[in-house]
């Protein structure tokens, strides 16, 4: 969605194809299906000037355009697998269409895949519905794309590199050129390598950066037992290493959202096709789901029993500025609340009727942060919004029954906010 947008919105004319009929209409009167900051304005711009045109049909896609991105769901199977249903199926339907068609066109996988799937399913499965030959009737390439929901356009128009897994050279001189006119004199590096190659980095890249986020929360986790000790000065202090960098430093309630965890749970299936045991990896993985129950820890730390408890959670979404639930650390700490007997309200400015689907009305929703706070025993700060900086320590201790924060984000000052309530936070040893 973000990719066909900013490409039109760089005046490359673009056909988005979305077989969903009600979310094409959505799209085509200018609505994303989905929350994505300054994303509606951009579409609507592009559908505007034409440049961006919805279609629910395949065929009249690829017919009218020259370079196919493939960018469907990789979802997971029940044993933590790849399911390559859509994939095979997208690849399919495009070699239907490229039977018909005369002259070369480009297929990019831009779909998170384990390595070998461009190769061994895609190509195989294009050239038997198109009775064409890869390399020589149409070009192959693998993109693996590195968007952060929340900044996908910020992400698509100054990203860090772009990397092209190229079945062949003239796949991947078509692929090049076009984002050297994409990003003209601002281009980022673009990395040329096969297309195996390709499918690895982005499962090596969020691989890595799940294992730099747990490394960082249990490191919080052990600064909790040592008086005085705070993560956030800990994180700044060793991300100056330029080895290490700050981002991914910040110490939290855990990774979530429909990639990180979806793609490490690939990789570690992935791992053991081949025979491999990927320790580090499941190590990350069992930790992340324990992190959430080490702040429902810190709440009953110092409510004692929460049966009957009033709690208020603040963020519903896995990060702040989407209004996406899926795999949400969020809901991982409400559950463990439910089970606890403790009584929930909640509120996020954005992902409350998403959530509902999941919560259903286990929980009370709130309209406002303020609202949520009222007449409650504990507040847990789940996601970082913007909205959630600025309430103050009085809004805290004038509306809740019991004063207490637990800050899961680390987004308040202790000194500030522990002088008027009492702040428990995620890498925040006692001060006594």
């Amino acid at each position: 969605m973000v990719s066909a947008v900013c490409f039109a919105n760089r005046r490359h004319d673009t056909i988005l194809c979305e077989r969903d009929l009600e979310k094409a209409e959505f799209i085509r009167t200018g609505r994303p299906p989905f929350f994505e900051p300054n994303l509606e304005g951009l579409l609507r711009k592009t559908i505007d000037t034409g440049k961006l045109q919805v279609s629910t049909r395949i065929n009249n896609a690829v017919l009218n355009s020259w370079i196919t991105f493939v960018a469907v769901g990789t979802p997971s199977k029940s044993d933590g697998s790849i399911d390559l249903t859509s994939i095979e199926t997208s690849s399919a339907e495009i070699g239907e269409s490229l039977r018909g068609k005369e002259g070369y066109h480009l297929v990019v996988i831009r779909s998170t895949v384990t390595p070998g799937t461009t190769e061994n399913l895609v190509k195989p499965t294009i050239e038997k519905q198109s009775g064409k030959k890869a390399g020589e009737d149409f070009g192959l390439a693998m993109q693996p794309e590195f968007l952060r929901e929340g900044s996908a356009i910020e992400d698509t128009l100054s990203p860090d590199r772009i990397v092209i897994g190229e079945y062949d050279k003239r796949s991947g001189d078509v692929l090049h050129r076009l984002y050297l006119d994409f990003y003209k004199d601002e281009s980022p590096p673009i990395l040329r390598m096969n297309l195996a190659s390709a499918e690895m980095v982005k499962y090596a890249s969020n691989a890595f950066l799940t294992t730099k986020i747990s490394f960082i929360n249990q490191v919080a986790n052990l600064c909790e037992k040592v008086k005085a000790v705070d993560i956030v000065k800990v994180a700044d202090a060793i991300g100056l290493d330029e080895r290490i960098g700050r981002k991914f430093l910040n110490a939290g309630v855990g990774f979530g959202g429909s990639c990180l965890g979806k793609d490490l749970r690939a990789f570690i299936s992935f791992s053991r096709l081949l025979g491999y045991t990927p320790d580090i990896f499941e190590a990350v993985l069992d930790f992340n789901e324990k992190q959430a129950r080490h702040v429902v820890d810190l709440a009953e730390g110092e409510l004692g029993c929460l049966k009957g408890r009033v709690i208020a959670v603040l963020g519903l979404s896995f990060k702040p500025n989407t209004d996406d639930v899926r795999d949400s650390p969020s809901i991982r700490i409400i559950n463990e609340l439910l089970k606890e007997g403790a009584s929930l309200v909640v509120y996020d400015p954005r992902a409350i009727e998403n959530a509902r689907l999941i919560l259903g009305e286990n929980v009370r929703y709130a309209d406002s942060a303020l609202e949520c706070l009222s007449d409650t025993d504990c507040c847990i700060v789940a996601t970082e919004w913007g909205e959630f900086r600025r309430l103050s320590p009085q809004d805290f201790s004038e509306r809740m029954r019991k004063p207490l924060l637990i800050d899961g984000r680390r987004i308040f000052d202790p000194e500030v906010y522990g002088k008027n309530l009492r702040y428990i936070a995620v890498g925040l040893g006692p001060s006594r």
